[in-house]
């Protein structure tokens, strides 16, 4: 089997991966999660586990549902928290390097449905190599994502922020 951007090593194909850890900020600070993002044939396998999520709550009035949760890469591989009420805003907004209306690009990850808090998924994109993803942020908002405001979907306050690096070991197979 041929992996894009694979090399030998010592026998072993070594496949390219990138982690970001995830940590929540003021408005959910029990947040913690893991996403992985793995070369795969034609793309990339992205792989999220995370817990401490807010509990559900249906919209009501005018405010906007709690959960399921938007989930996207921004520009910037910056989770710093300037304004504790709207955190991790130095990481910019959505990544789409091809200017896609909102919905079709790149940054766009499915929703986060939680149950007590947690969160498990995986999903196959083409729309970007491990490579591409290196020193950006997977952020994880409040609300979910609409897929239809321009130009980043109304997902709301953000909850958690993990900075994209390089995995150290790459993922290895005989």
């Amino acid at each position: 089997m041929y992996i894009k951007n694979s090399q030998p090593f010592e026998g072993r194909m070594y496949v390219p991966c990138a982690i970001a850890y995830i940590k929540g900020g003021p408005l959910a600070p029990q947040l913690r999660g893991v996403v992985i993002f793995k070369s795969v044939p034609g793309g990339t396998e992205v792989y999220v586990e995370v817990s401490g999520l807010p509990q559900y709550k249906p919209a009501q009035n005018d405010a906007p549902p709690v959960g399921p949760h938007g989930f996207h890469i921004h520009e910037f591989g910056n989770c710093t928290v300037s304004d504790p009420a709207d955190p991790f805003t130095a990481a910019g907004g959505h990544w789409n390097p091809k200017e896609q209306p909102h919905g079709n690009h790149a940054g766009d990850f499915p929703v986060l449905f939680s149950n007590d808090g947690y969160a498990r998924m995986s999903f196959y994109t083409n729309k970007f190599t491990v490579q591409d993803v290196i020193g950006k942020a997977v952020i994880i908002h409040e609300n979910p994502d609409d897929y239809r405001s321009q130009p980043a979907g109304a997902a709301g306050k953000r909850l958690g922020c993990g900075v994209i690096k390089w995995c150290n070991n790459g993922f290895n197979y005989r």
